[in-house]
């Protein structure tokens, strides 16, 4: 297969793509007899009568249907689980995960570090990863979330139902829920970031008073082609149901959709298009107007998960602290460096780290970063290369044990704080 692929464009709209002349129905969506005698199927991501607005379905026109992936499954102990440990309410960091010897993949790389909600329903869990293989004869479908994987170190190759896409540092993907992939590395390796959203499925935002140019816009987000592979041979099936991975063989690979139409399928996005919205006279705005993803909540204006990132921008606000003011905050705050130095932490917070900021737990610019700040000359100046990212949830993230015993912690993290002085004067 070649590295260069074609795409169609839009996200959450309708779309159709064939491999195949004539294999994708012009009509009925479930003729009594196919063109190239394939199987008609339908995934669904919403419940059959969600409105018309939030529905999202897919037909597939595949060689089998998916009834065939099954097999006498076995639990797969220790892959992507993790015990979740009792939290205290303190500020973590990590550095960037070591690599492993060996050859292993994304999955077998990856460890959980926080996680909330309720499997299948509400909340998420959020990953990091490090891979020095393909999944080449290994399937993965997961049940309970939808993915967003985030690169930080490698170019990726996602092989998927619905065709293939490739993200390299800088870009995300999502696979929705229930969908077939798996993961190629196009490097000798691979570090990142992945997210399970237990929720309702990722969406952009309304803009609002930012108007109809702002933030994202649809048309970058991009849509895979048809693809399908007929391949017989010994192949393992990983299926995540329930917080537990199950893995069964499979004697074909379940990549074999000919043909596709609908509102259901995965997608990327380069990060480098958001079209940042800044403060252009004073004071550091709210990280909202960063959000490239959310999936809403029950509560209006608050989201179970939002994405969002700390692109490169211009800092021109006068008489301003500019980095992020010292806070606490009822949404809990994961997040991760995929490129440069953060503005509010000048030491320890290099690509690849990630830290974690629970509910109303205080958070800030280090000292250094606090000093600087507030000595500098307030002139338009261009933080070049930096791209940062934020899981955000109306829950707070309950750490795994992982996480908590992890070489890679930083346990003086605190200590960025300690040369905060008392300055006030009488």
């Amino acid at each position: 297969m070649q590295k260069e692929f074609s795409y169609l464009r839009g996200v959450r709209n309708y779309h159709e793509s064939e491999v195949l002349p004539g294999a994708l129905p012009l009509t009925q969506n479930s003729p009594q007899h196919l063109a190239y005698g394939l199987y008609a199927e339908q995934i669904n991501g919403t419940a059959f009568t969600s409105p018309r607005s939030a529905n999202l379905k897919s037909w597939q026109y595949r060689l089998r249907p998916s009834v065939l992936h099954g097999g006498e499954d076995r639990l797969c102990d220790g892959l992507l689980q993790g015990n979740d440990i009792i939290t205290p309410p303190t500020q973590f960091r990590w550095d960037p995960p070591a690599y492993k010897e060996g050859a292993y993949d994304v999955f077998q790389g990856s460890v959980k570090y926080v996680s909330n909600g309720v499997v299948g329903q509400d909340g998420c869990a959020v990953y990091l990863f490090t891979a020095t293989a393909s999944m080449t004869d290994t399937f993965f479908v997961n049940h309970d979330a939808e993915m967003l994987f985030i690169a930080q170190e490698g170019e990726l190759l996602f092989k998927t139902e619905f065709g293939c896409l490739t993200i390299k540092p800088g870009e995300i993907a999502i696979m929705p829920r229930g969908v077939c992939f798996q993961i190629e590395l196009c490097e000798a390796r691979a570090r990142g970031y992945y997210v399970e959203n237990y929720g309702r499925a990722f969406t952009l935002l309304d803009r609002g008073v930012i108007g109809a140019n702002g933030t994202t816009e649809e048309r970058d987000f991009l849509v895979p082609v048809a693809w399908f592979e007929e391949r017989s041979g010994a192949f393992t099936m990983l299926r995540k149901f329930e917080g537990h991975v199950w893995q069964h063989a499979i004697g074909h690979s379940p990549l074999d959709v000919v043909a596709w139409h609908g509102f259901y399928y995965p997608y990327k996005y380069d990060l480098t298009l958001f079209k940042s919205f800044f403060t252009a006279s004073v004071d550091h705005p709210d990280p909202s107007i960063f959000v490239v993803l959310s999936s809403p909540s029950a509560v209006p204006g608050t989201s179970s998960v939002d994405f969002v990132i700390f692109p490169e921008h211009w800092m021109v606000a006068e008489h301003t602290f500019r980095p992020p003011y010292y806070h606490r905050n009822i949404m809990s705050e994961f997040m991760g460096n995929i490129i440069g130095q953060y503005d509010a932490k000048e030491n320890g917070f290099i690509p690849g780290s990630a830290s974690l900021h629970n509910s109303m737990s205080g958070h800030g610019p280090d000292s250094l970063s606090y000093q600087h700040a507030i000595e500098k000359q307030l002139k338009p100046e261009h933080y070049v290369h930096n791209l940062a990212f934020m899981v955000e949830s109306n829950k707070p993230y309950r750490l795994t044990e992982a996480a908590h015993q992890a070489t890679n912690r930083q346990k003086a993290y605190r200590d960025c704080w300690k040369d905060l002085k008392l300055n006030f004067k009488k």
